[in-house]
């Protein structure tokens, strides 16, 4: 079924559209909707308005539209369907003559480290100990004993007490949230989630029907206990999403005394929270860790190796009671037949060297991160950069809603970055931007550079002095 996306509601997505770069007006609309649909904010097979409707929404005319809408069609990103007017793709490989400049982007849109080599190391312990596994079907919706086991004793070794029972392997962080989900909740459900948050989080309640309950996570002071008391009490949401430690995108973690108030509110409203701890160990400012996020109460918690290991390796995992575990295990099969054993083996067999993966991690981090904050405090002394203590990002705020405007000039510049409003409900954080300090010393300082030049671009164009194109949040 396509998803259609009414004139207003593409025409808030386009907001300040004209105010960066020269050239037609329909090549600038062309390369907004563009930035819309690579940031995720257009999803795929997402119909856009009809040409007249957004020619009246824009105040334009339908030439400037109806060219604009034909420039994306050539370049692969629009396609016309009979019947469904004008749906958003990606360019099929191949279908579109390669641009040398789009060839050397360097793509910062990820939050991610590079694999370490113990990840092959791991790969040919765990080739050796497949053939064990041979004889059974290799159709397992809750995961190899040996490494639930390492998993349950890794959480009582962090002030956890677990056993095997409590564990589901699952193809990642982002199969975890959206297994809950579909289990947990039923379409027209509250869901209470983050502002900002972590994007595939908020993709996967919706894709379960849920309404938002949002709450405001902010760099200088976390989670906004009494939007969030409020939020609880007046709407009962089914559940919640939270990212309590080194949050995704703005870096901060929420304190424990917080963590237990959260926690004991939700359980008297009937809320069951979701803790995404995927980068909870990856802190390295000096503060002590704190306890997972169930130790505080009763909470799901969903881990994995995507952040600290190697993004290749699609292995995540969901902590939580043994009744909860079983009603996964029974909706498990509707979508998927279970997690690669290969791929479980290999972290088995990376888990007993994990504290010390955890620590180059760290310290890589710290490196990375402290370069970061020093070039952009540097180079752009009017943007507020703040300091992280752990996890891979920063939330830079720009101090002027122009994020869109300066990731679209960056990639003309040969740097991709996610766009502040990517990580909001409905358009809001145009003011911010976030930028991952994970990558290699080199890489940073060359985005640094192309970003540098991409704000002089942005500069030289009027920039709204209040929020006034910011869309509304409801």
């Amino acid at each position: 079924m396509t998803t259609a996306l009414s004139a207003r509601a593409l025409a808030s997505l386009l907001a300040g559209w004209h105010t960066i770069g020269g050239g037609p007006a329909y090549s600038l609309l062309a390369d907004r909707i563009r930035l819309l649909i690579l940031d995720g904010r257009i999803a795929l097979g997402t119909r856009l308005p009809a040409e007249r409707e957004l020619a009246t929404q824009l105040e334009l005319s339908r030439t400037t539209v109806s060219a604009a809408y034909g420039a994306l069609r050539e370049t692969g990103y629009l396609t016309s369907i009979r019947g469904s007017g004008s749906v958003a793709r990606m360019p099929l490989a191949g279908s579109i003559a390669p641009d040398p400049q789009q060839s050397e982007l360097l793509d910062l849109s990820k939050a991610t480290l590079p694999a370490i080599p113990a990840v092959a190391r791991a790969a040919e312990t765990a080739a050796a100990q497949l053939p064990a596994y041979l004889g059974e079907s290799g159709f397992d919706p809750i995961g190899i004993r040996v490494l639930r086991e390492a998993l349950a004793q890794r959480y009582t070794e962090r002030g956890l007490p677990t056993d095997a029972d409590q564990i589901m392997v699952t193809v990642g962080a982002q199969h975890a949230i959206a297994l809950i989900a579909r289990t947990l909740l039923s379409r027209g459900d509250r869901a209470l989630i983050e502002n900002p948050t972590y994007p595939h989080g908020l993709e996967a309640l919706r894709g379960a029907g849920a309404r938002m309950v949002p709450i405001s996570v902010t760099t200088d002071g976390g989670w906004d206990e009494d939007g969030t008391e409020q939020a609880i009490q007046r709407s009962s949401p089914a559940i919640g999403y939270l990212m309590p430690d080194h949050h995704n995108p703005t870096g901060v973690s929420m304190p424990p005394e917080q963590r237990a108030r959260v926690l004991a509110l939700a359980e008297r409203h009937g809320t069951s929270l979701i803790a995404d701890e995927t980068m909870a160990e990856l802190g390295f400012g000096g503060d002590p860790e704190h306890p997972p996020f169930a130790a505080f109460g009763r909470a799901l918690t969903i881990g994995s190796v995507g952040k600290t290991v190697w993004g290749g390796l699609r292995l995540g995992w969901i902590r939580a009671d043994r009744s909860v575990i079983q009603r996964l295990v029974r909706a498990r099969f509707a979508g998927d037949l279970g997690t690669p054993i290969l791929e479980q083996l290999i972290v088995t067999a990376l888990l007993p060297d994990y504290d010390r993966i955890l620590e180059e991690r760290r310290a890589l981090l710290r490196t990375g991160h402290d370069f970061l904050v020093r070039e952009l405090r540097t180079r752009f002394p009017d943007w507020e950069v703040p300091s992280a203590q752990g996890g891979l990002t920063l939330w830079v705020n720009l101090g002027v809603p122009v994020s869109s405007q300066l990731t679209l000039a960056a990639r003309n510049e040969g740097l991709t970055l996610a766009a502040g409003p990517r990580f909001g409900l409905d358009g809001a954080f145009e003011r911010f931007l976030r930028i991952p300090f994970s990558y290699p010393q080199d890489q940073t300082l060359r985005a640094v550079e192309a970003l540098q030049r991409a704000w002089q671009t942005v500069l030289r164009h009027p920039v709204p002095a209040s929020d006034e194109l910011l869309p509304q949040v409801i």
